[in-house]
């Protein structure tokens, strides 16, 4: 219902229209009558009326004046004039203040409520209109935030001229205060969900200082940030990102930064970054990289890497593992210090990977060529280096085990301890030789390692990982804390994890992932 006030010195006018006049037939309500515009007007301030039913010419205030001091006031408010015919100049002047419906003198109640209805249809499609506008400010709020995100994208992926740039700025509503500006990606790493990428981009969008935009772009979060940093503040915000995530997740981060760069060349920038993160392969996970952090690999660039493999293997096939470790140590060094092209480093590791695969039975042959496709799938070296040596110890013993005729009697006693109690927390070196084999433990120690070619707890590491390894194979639905249990990690599943990643370079979750996509 819109607001009536009815204001005219002659009270039987306002009665009469009071009484006469249907109000609530054209969604009004009467408020009240006034006799004057002074009256009038105190009434306005207290009540604000939408319409104002007023004679022009009355004492004290007349109606006129009455419409320009309302109109200072409260523009909203809407004036119907009622006056005699020589009273036109009055009427010129009220249009000045915006007032539509002039009423000569006398007029009936249908065109009072003609006017009536007309300026309600007018307030009707105000609030219409109104509506409209804030809902769309509204959609617009919310599609915002995606419409820069997807704007970022753009700028990656194409070149804008100067004045597409101006048009985006204001669009967006952006204020981009210097052409000089930096692209970071964040690389969350180990197993995620969107929500952390999510949660990561919200925790960073607050503590950049110089923050411009950020998307994601397929598992990194770009940022965009006006070049106004000194390099340490940077980096300090950067590694508080980190720390604040890693708090709430338990998740690590690796950033790669591009140089500073006009905003027009976001495309090369972002390829900047990309090839910065790329060598999270040599610099492990969990780094800030930037260009001067992999500036001197151009000094390798046209660099060739020569490895006798068949000295490798004639160390693999003696069965000592020592040896065998210390070789692998120096051709991972090697490659990590060439930092070569990473696709060409992986060849390198994929042919001596092969070659030593190749020494073994076809059965078994077949089984490590399962592991060759996630050597090549990990993404740092340090990885691909923990799995080869996995392999390359499980071969290597092997060949020992062939090379040796028998183990010593006493030693096959601890092998059968070992396989009988491999479920027993308690195992280890000290329990076998004071509570089964009533010996001295250092020396029980050094005949093991002499007669199988490996220290005690590395061999018992070895079965039970080993072990572990077949339950996830065999048994599609076995739990992680199901297989720690079985093989003497009850107490302790999260150490039987980094035990597991250490020796195949993945989680227990990882690994049990890849190999049903394997099958």
């Amino acid at each position: 219902m819109f607001k009536v006030l009815l204001v005219d010195d002659e009270r039987i006018i306002t009665d009469g229209m009071s009484k006469v006049i249907q109000w609530e037939s054209i969604g009004t309500h009467l408020i009240g009558t006034a006799r004057n515009g002074i009256e009038a007007y105190s009434i306005i301030e207290q009540q604000k009326p939408d319409i104002v039913i007023s004679d022009i010419k009355m004492p004290g205030m007349n109606g006129i004046e009455l419409v320009s001091k309302v109109n200072s006031n409260f523009p909203k408010i809407r004036f119907i004039l009622l006056s005699g015919f020589s009273e036109f100049d009055y009427a010129k002047k009220a249009m000045e203040y915006g007032v539509k419906h002039y009423l000569l003198k006398p007029c009936n109640e249908n065109t009072i409520m003609d006017a009536v209805t007309d300026l309600c249809n007018e307030f009707k499609q105000n609030q219409e209109r109104e509506q409209f506008v804030n809902n769309m400010k509204g959609t617009l709020e919310a599609v915002l935030p995606y419409a820069k995100e997807q704007l970022l994208k753009e700028f990656i992926t194409n070149h804008y001229e100067n004045k597409n740039l101006d048009y985006y700025q204001k669009l967006f509503q952006l204020e981009v205060n210097t052409s000089r500006v930096r692209l970071l990606l964040f690389q969350l790493e180990g197993n995620f969900q969107f929500e952390h990428m999510f949660a990561i981009k919200n925790i960073a969008e607050h503590i950049f200082s110089s923050y411009l935009l950020s998307c994601t772009v397929g598992e990194t979060i770009l940022f965009l940030l006006n070049d106004d940093y000194i390099t340490a503040n940077l980096h300090a915000e950067i590694e508080l990102i980190k720390s604040t995530f890693y708090q709430y997740y338990q998740i690590d981060t690796t950033v790669a930064i591009s140089e500073a760069g006009n905003l027009l060349n976001a495309n090369k920038l972002y390829k900047e970054a990309l090839d910065c993160l790329s060598y999270r392969f040599y610099l492990g996970e969990g780094g800030v990289i930037m260009k001067k952090d992999i500036a001197y690999q151009s000094h390798s660039d046209g660099a060739e890497f020569y490895y006798d493999d068949q000295n490798f293997c004639r160390l693999v096939k003696s069965g000592s593992w020592d040896d065998v470790k210390d070789e692998l140590i120096t051709f991972f060094n090697r490659l990590t210090e060439l930092r070569l092209d990473i696709n060409n480093t992986k060849s390198y590791v994929f042919q001596l990977f092969n070659s030593m695969i190749r020494l073994c039975e076809p059965r078994e042959m077949n089984k490590y060529l399962t592991r060759l496709s996630y050597l090549l799938e990990m993404d740092t070296i340090q990885n691909v280096e923990a799995l080869f040596e996995s392999v390359a110890h499980a071969i290597t013993t092997s060949f020992y085990e062939k090379n040796k005729n028998k183990h010593s009697a006493i030693i096959n006693k601890v092998i059968e301890i070992i396989d009988t109690h491999l479920g027993t927390q308690h195992l280890s070196l000290h329990w076998v030789a004071n509570e089964m084999l009533y010996m001295n433990a250092d020396y029980l120690g050094k005949l093991f390692k002499k007669e199988t070619g490996e220290k005690f707890s590395n061999y018992l590491t070895r079965l039970r990982i080993e072990m572990a390894i077949k339950l996830i194979e065999n048994e599609n639905d076995v739990k992680i804390f199901e297989i720690a249990e079985k093989i003497g990690y009850g107490e302790n599943p999260q150490y039987f994890s980094q035990v597991f990643k250490k020796y195949t370079g993945y989680t227990p979750s990882e690994y049990k992932r890849e190999s049903l996509q394997g099958l």
